[in-house]
């Protein structure tokens, strides 16, 4: 991982993480206007529009220089193709942050998700030096705990029925990685 603080960007052998930009948004809508990533997210609307992308990243430069939460575009490092979307908080009175990403569908199988989480824990806990990150997924959602586990992370728990979401309650499994355990 290559982390420019200037440019506030991460870079990995095949991806750019970057700040969204305004320009971002239309690419953004499209691919985040898909049911089987809303299906896949605690927080994400259905369907999206370009108020949301807007609005979602209306806070992320100001989020990021105050040290609450680190928000990046998943980009191809040649040609600058937007992926998809990596974010990592920042509990400081814990020294801990959650990771939460999501890839447009077309992406999928490609390792990006992967490949981008994998660097998020190295500036996690090299650059920022948490002590912990740790995720959360849906347990329908078992690609999301593939690319945790890849990268390390270790089943913590099960809230059992803890989401609803479409009128049906959902299991929600915690992962977690301290940063003795990494690298």
């Amino acid at each position: 991982m290559i982390y420019n603080k200037t440019e506030k960007t991460l870079e990995t052998n095949r991806l750019l993480l970057r700040l969204f930009k305004e320009s971002d948004a239309r690419e953004v809508t499209r691919l985040c206007n898909n049911y089987n990533i809303y299906k896949n997210t605690l927080y994400l609307p259905y369907p999206y529009s370009m108020d949301d992308a807007l609005s979602w990243m209306k806070n992320h430069q100001e989020n990021f220089n105050g040290n609450k939460a680190y928000e990046f575009a998943v980009t191809d490092k040649v040609t600058g193709k937007l992926y998809g979307a990596i974010a990592l908080t920042n509990h400081q009175k814990f020294n801990h942050g959650e990771i939460a990403y999501w890839i447009g569908e077309e992406y999928w199988g490609n390792g990006y998700a992967t490949e981008a989480a994998k660097t998020i824990l190295e500036f996690a806990f090299v650059e920022k030096n948490y002590n912990k990150v740790f995720a959360r997924y849906f347990d329908s959602n078992e690609a999301s705990g593939k690319v945790l586990s890849k990268i390390g992370m270790k089943k913590e728990g099960v809230l059992r029925e803890h989401i609803l979401k479409e009128d049906q309650y959902i299991d929600l499994v915690y992962y977690g990685i301290l940063k003795k355990e990494f690298g």
